[in-house]
């Protein structure tokens, strides 16, 4: 069971990025699968899930609006697009596989059992 993140790097402020995780060696799409985020010195805290087989996600306070999240189940594929980024957003983001198919009202580390190595978004 493996999780990879792509698409991170550094932006100006305002600026948009779109981060994948691709998922591999296990039947995508029977679990909650989530964004978290950690930036040096705080907790990781979580940004965005998707409940699966529903319509249902999860987005933060912090980054209602301005991220989303979706799933192409056919490349078995997590994607967070983010836009109108803020310096406050620069962190590692990691994508994460839930135990279950929700991710709970609001998710929770202790939930989720895979995790991917992290990608680095810088906002400057």
């Amino acid at each position: 069971v493996q999780l990879v993140e792509s698409g991170g790097g550094s932006v100006q402020a305002g600026g948009s990025l779109r981060l994948s995780c691709a998922a591999s060696g296990y039947t995508y799409n029977r679990n909650c699968m989530a964004w978290f985020r950690q930036a040096p010195g705080k907790e990781r805290e979580a940004v965005a899930a998707h409940y699966t087989g529903t319509a249902t996600t999860y987005v933060a306070d912090s980054v209602k609006g301005r991220f989303a999240i979706s799933e192409d189940n056919a490349k078995n594929t997590l994607y967070l697009q983010m836009h109108s980024l803020k310096p406050d957003d620069s962190a590692m983001y990691y994508c994460a596989r839930g135990l279950y198919s929700s991710c709970g009202a609001t998710p929770s580390i202790s939930i989720f059992d895979v995790w991917g190595p992290g990608t680095q978004v810088t906002v400057s």
